[in-house]
């Protein structure tokens, strides 16, 4: 199971929000890529990046900052980059793709514009991660502020037929909130979408680690983790080992 160390960026900093409520930030660092560096330090090879100024929709200075930080985060070495944020044209996947990142999520547009979700997923392949958020079962976007009436299993459902290969779930209810997880929420996820899940969202204890990599690969491909790692609730090499303990890799 992939352990992936989050970075929120909102105008170049490492910010947490609570259920993704702008008004709920703490800001945990004003340097990103010392963050990348330091998780690189504790054993992580992948890591993911979320670009919250993107999905905001917030100033052109915040969001060229959160651009500037991508791409040097890009940059260190021995990290893979899964990069997600507001990310809504093939131009933008340019620009990311340039960066180096090795995954690039779309969320909005899946909803929203499938038909372009389907062009860009079929032409990038598996650069490209499907990312969906819900709360009580129904699907949020635009930065998790607006509801679309629709059910996980409607739109998860599409995401194979669009060409999706890698999904990220986020359990909203539970993100930022450190409430442990809810391991069959992933399991049905996955079923609905026939292929494993990253899972995001709560992740508050390495028990809650050792049970999505129990799970199984065909269930959990990976998990998220971030206020659990910046309060010190254990670090990213405990975590590590954690997943490890149960299927032998990260």
């Amino acid at each position: 199971m992939i352990v992936f160390p989050a970075i929120d960026l909102i105008a170049g900093k490492v910010v947490r929000l609570e259920r993704g409520d702008r008004s709920r930030m703490k800001v945990y660092s004003d340097d990103p890529v010392a963050q990348a560096r330091a998780f690189v330090e504790q054993g992580a090879t992948w890591i993911h990046v979320v670009d919250l100024s993107a999905a905001l929709e917030e100033d052109d200075g915040a969001r060229a900052a959160n651009s500037a930080a991508i791409k040097a985060i890009c940059q260190v070495e021995g990290l893979s980059v899964d990069v997600g944020g507001g990310v809504r044209s093939l131009a933008r996947i340019d620009e990311l793709a340039g960066y180096g990142c090795r995954r690039i999520a779309l969320g909005t547009v899946l909803v929203t514009e499938p038909g372009f979700a389907e062009v860009a997923a079929r032409g990038f392949g598996n650069l490209l991660v499907a990312d969906v958020a819900a709360r009580d079962g129904q699907v949020k976007i635009n930065g998790w502020r607006d509801g679309i009436e629709r059910s996980v299993e409607d739109v998860v459902g599409q995401l194979a037929e669009l060409g999706f290969k890698h999904l990220v779930f986020t359990d909203i209810a539970r993100d930022g909130m450190q409430t442990g997880i809810d391991v069959e929420a992933y399991r049905h996820v996955a079923s609905c979408a026939g292929f494993p899940v990253v899972a995001s969202g709560g992740v508050s204890t390495l028990d809650d680690i050792r049970s999505l990599a129990a799970a199984g690969s065909d269930v959990v491909e990976g998990c998220i983790i971030g206020r659990a790692l910046y309060e010190g609730n254990f670090t990213l090499a405990q975590a590590l080992d954690a997943a490890k303990e149960v299927d032998g890799a990260c």
